[in-house]
């Protein structure tokens, strides 16, 4: 970063500009983009105690802080009005937390989302890393109003699993024919498309709800069952059930699992709206930009209906994806199970209505069923909601990332990889290196974090697995 920029961001004249900007300079080659790096010291400086210990940023939060250059803490704060908006707190609002091995980044994340005078309560699942404004594994709910960045840019990013009554052993007597299922029957990537395009009744909404899913619409048509970039996939595996579930007796079975979202149409409603969202609090600090957010009662209807439209579409991408392997399959499912994370909900909690944003986390509300995967060479979970108050019934939605994508691809080499995964009795038809097992926290040591937000009922170990080739970028 240029020193003019750290200027304006408010850093005092002197030394420590040349320490934030080598301090940047070392966060851009770990991987964290600029957007990452410009929050973060907008973050610190506003409360630099908090990052002193940091490895990166902890010098310069240390020359701040004894400086005493540091914004000044906001005292007062008022109900909200555009235009006489006072974005602090008196008191920032304390968060429940599950799990110990969180970025402190990710907690400063929190901290700042829970200091918004509409936030009502919030929550860190075990999962948590850093993503825009909200983290990835953060849970928010506020008052009568939504923030874009806290759905996050992959809209209604969701799972879903096909159990079919067949034996996990025909994947090694058939593995070239499976394969070949997983291969024609799914597409994967940046402007991946179905031709001829595919049919479901969620083309046959009303896109016109907003001007901007208007002019998308034929977008998303053209890939309408497709699969995105970066941690989406479509994997057979082994699904083992210790006991009855519905009309499903125990036993192993073969099963599909995907994961993927909103594609190409749902970053563009995201980027869209945040930017609108970003447009009408001018005044907001740097450090919480990310988390603007529009009215319900105004803006925030345009934002919420396209939200709500994009779940449905997610839906459908994998109900297709499910409907054409179920048929080159050639065997009825014995169970479905879907749910979505990266969205925002109107419930009641402590009485009252609000709406709960879940970026990266699954909703867990008693009784209901969710699946929570690792990584390529890790199980995934089918699980049971406790209905947990403190997590606003919520739990995490993976493993989470331990590293970024860049150290990641710079830290591992496919030989080692496909050891690994080789050693699990795991097959990689394509995947990029910055998915490789490493770059994911201990799904195990997850969920025992979370173990009174949601019960397991069945694990899914991944057997046949198909991504996004290298070298393409992430959507989420």
């Amino acid at each position: 970063m240029k020193a003019s920029e750290l200027l304006r961001l408010g850093f005092p004249d002197g030394p420590v500009i040349a320490m934030a900007r080598a301090a940047a300079g070392t966060a851009r080659m770990a991987g964290k983009s600029r957007h990452e790096v410009k929050s973060l010291l907008g973050s610190i400086l506003a409360d630099p105690q908090a990052f002193v210990n940091d490895p990166l940023f902890g010098k310069v939060a240390t020359s701040l802080a004894q400086s005493g250059a540091a914004r000044p803490a906001k005292r007062k704060h008022r109900e909200y009005e555009l235009g006489t908006l006072d974005y602090g707190r008196a008191e920032p609002l304390d968060y429940a937390v599950w799990g110990e091995d969180i970025d402190p980044q990710a907690h400063q994340q929190m901290r700042n989302a829970c200091a918004l005078p509409i936030s009502v309560k919030g929550a860190l699942m075990p999962d948590a890393h850093v993503g825009y404004g909200l983290p990835i594994g953060g849970v928010l709910a506020t008052n009568n109003a939504v923030i874009p960045y806290a759905v996050g840019v992959d809209i209604a990013c969701r799972m879903m699993m096909t159990v079919f009554d067949l034996p996990p052993e025909r994947l090694n007597e058939q593995s070239d024919r499976f394969r070949r299922i997983l291969e024609e029957q799914t597409r994967f990537g940046v402007g991946s498309e179905w031709k001829p395009r595919r049919q479901h009744p969620v083309m046959d909404e009303d896109w016109r709800i907003t001007p901007v899913t208007a002019r998308l619409k034929d977008l998303a048509w053209s890939q309408l069952g497709t699969s995105g970039s970066g941690n989406h996939f479509a994997e057979f595996g082994e699904f083992m059930l210790d006991k009855p579930l519905g009309h499903l007796p125990p036993g192993r079975y073969l099963a599909l699992l995907s994961h993927s979202g909103s594609r190409g149409t749902g970053n563009k409603i995201a980027t869209h709206y945040s930017k609108w969202a970003m447009s009408k609090h001018r005044k907001m600090p740097s450090s919480l930009r990310h988390l603007a957010w529009l009215d319900l009662d105004e803006d925030g209807r345009e934002y919420w209906a396209a939200m709500e439209l994009m779940g449905r579409y997610a839906s459908a991408n994998h109900h297709i994806i499910h409907r054409q392997v179920v048929a080159a399959v050639g065997e009825p499912p014995a169970l479905q199970v879907e749910n979505h994370h990266n969205f925002a909900w109107k419930e009641q909690h402590d009485g009252r209505e609000v709406i709960v944003h879940r970026k990266g986390a699954t909703p867990a509300a008693r009784g209901v069923l969710g699946i929570i995967p690792g990584s390529m060479a890790t199980p995934a979970f089918l699980v049971e909601g406790l209905g947990d108050p403190r997590s606003l019934s919520s739990a995490s939605h993976g493993a989470g990332r331990r590293m970024s994508r860049g150290e990641a691809s710079r830290t591992f080499r496919w030989p080692q990889v496909k050891a690994f995964l080789a050693e699990r009795g795991v097959r990689l038809l394509s995947a990029g290196l910055d998915e490789a097992p490493w770059a994911y926290k201990d799904i195990e040591a997850v969920m025992a974090a979370q173990h009174d937000l949601v019960h397991p009922l069945a694990q899914f170990m991944p057997r046949l697995v198909r991504m996004s080739r290298s070298g393409e970028p992430p959507e989420d």
